[in-house]
């Protein structure tokens, strides 16, 4: 693989509330844990918590706006993501494809 995998990049877009928090972020052009939880199945506070793992990882930046606080993903941290994504993908391809020919191989020798 090209790009060293980040597990805990991962075990953060791994949960389905971040990931839809990170679209959410993208889409709009940021958000503050308010707006985002009045679209999100969760509660406020647990979308505060939520985006403290993606701020760990460093998939968004916060910036202080009044009383709340602005999350924009950091699309840098983003394309390094989708980066990895593309690495593990593309290895786990050539595992399969030999994977396969180990199997034809195994089934034309059964066949003769």
């Amino acid at each position: 693989m090209t790009a060293a995998v980040d597990d805990d990049l991962w075990s953060a877009v791994g949960d389905p509330i971040r990931r839809r928090m990170l679209d959410l972020l993208l889409a709009d052009g940021g958000g503050t844990a308010t707006t985002l939880s009045e679209r999100l199945p969760v509660t406020r506070q647990a979308v505060a918590k939520h985006l403290g793992v993606l701020g760990r990882v460093g998939l968004v930046h916060v910036t202080p706006s009044g009383r709340e606080r602005l999350y924009e993903v950091d699309e840098a941290q983003l394309a390094r993501a989708v980066a990895q994504l593309a690495s593990v993908g593309s290895a786990w391809d050539a595992r399969l494809q030999r994977i396969r020919r180990i199997a034809e191989t195994i089934q034309r020798s059964r066949e003769s």
